[in-house]
């Protein structure tokens, strides 16, 4: 496996970074994953986008333009023959002194790992996952940016041990205030009386490229998405739920802190718009239905 690490293609053995990298020391970076299908990244544009932000407002320069980035992206889907994959795009304040200060920081560090990636199986589309609510809370957005999609994700590995813990796919994290926020991976999604709702991002939530995909794909089918300030009760009696993210695409869930959600399999409008998204995936990246 290749890896791009600051100009260069290199070796898994070779790729390496400075243990005085402020990535390293502080989490001190921001990161995007990207997944390709049949050779051809889908929603390009809008994560590049997102990393640029999230850079701009941490104050990270990019090393070279967005189109240099794309270039080297497709560059390590070729170089290592994977036509379908998860690529993460890694990009640090760089080495430096101990000491938070950024301004000794002069060179960022940029990282591209790609690893084979072909989905989930069908069978986790058919059973659903399971989500557990953890006493990890969402940090609020007044505490720091959520649009920064930093690599310091100590608060959502902290959920996705508890939910571990209780035998659940994913931990879905409260809000301060105690509304619904998003997994720990994911952005949530659920179905009540034949309504979708999402929380607001006032909650502290990272806006999904995913997330936003669906609230297109639902006006095509002229259902509104709301968003919404949601309580643990409104996951437990919703009709349907679904999780969202660049690996997981819509992922039904059938089992919330060990009740059933709506008929305990995944409802007609999640399966209505996952095959909505696979249409997308298709028209973006040029693949034909039989592909």
């Amino acid at each position: 496996m290749l890896i791009y690490l600051n100009h260069r293609f290199v070796s898994k053995k070779q790729a390496t970074v400075s243990v005085f990298d402020h990535g390293f020391l502080y989490g001190d970076g921001v990161f995007e994953t990207l997944r390709a299908y049949k050779g051809r990244y889908f929603l390009l544009r809008e994560h590049l986008a997102r990393l640029r932000n999230s850079a701009k407002r941490l104050g990270i320069p990019l090393p070279f333009s967005l189109n240099r980035i794309r270039t080297v992206l497709y560059q390590t889907l070729t170089k290592n023959h994977l036509p379908d994959a998860l690529v993460r795009i890694s990009l640090t304040r760089g080495p430096g002194p101990i000491g938070l200060d950024p301004a000794f920081c002069r060179k960022p560090t940029l990282v591209v790992i790609p690893r084979i990636f072909n989905g989930y199986p069908s069978a986790v589309y058919r059973k659903g996952m399971k989500l557990a609510v953890v006493s990890v809370r969402r940090i609020s957005p007044e505490m720091l940016d959520p649009q920064i999609k930093s690599m310091n994700f100590l608060n959502n590995i902290m959920a996705t041990i508890e939910a571990k813990r209780a035998k659940a796919d994913e931990g879905l994290m409260l809000s301060r205030e105690g509304f619904l926020c998003e997994g720990s991976t994911s952005n949530i999604f659920v179905v009540k009386n034949g309504r979708l709702f999402t929380p607001p991002t006032t909650t502290g939530i990272l806006v999904g490229t995913t997330r936003q995909v669906v609230f297109t794909l639902a006006r095509s089918i002229r259902m509104s998405v709301v968003e919404s300030y949601l309580l643990p009760s409104d996951l437990y009696n919703a009709e349907e739920c679904f999780l969202t993210n660049t690996s997981m695409e819509i992922m039904p869930v059938c089992v919330a802190d060990g009740r059933r959600i709506g008929a305990g399999s995944p409802g007609p409008l999640t399966c209505r718009l996952r095959e909505l998204f696979k249409e997308r995936v298709r028209s973006e990246c040029g693949i034909s239905a039989k592909g």
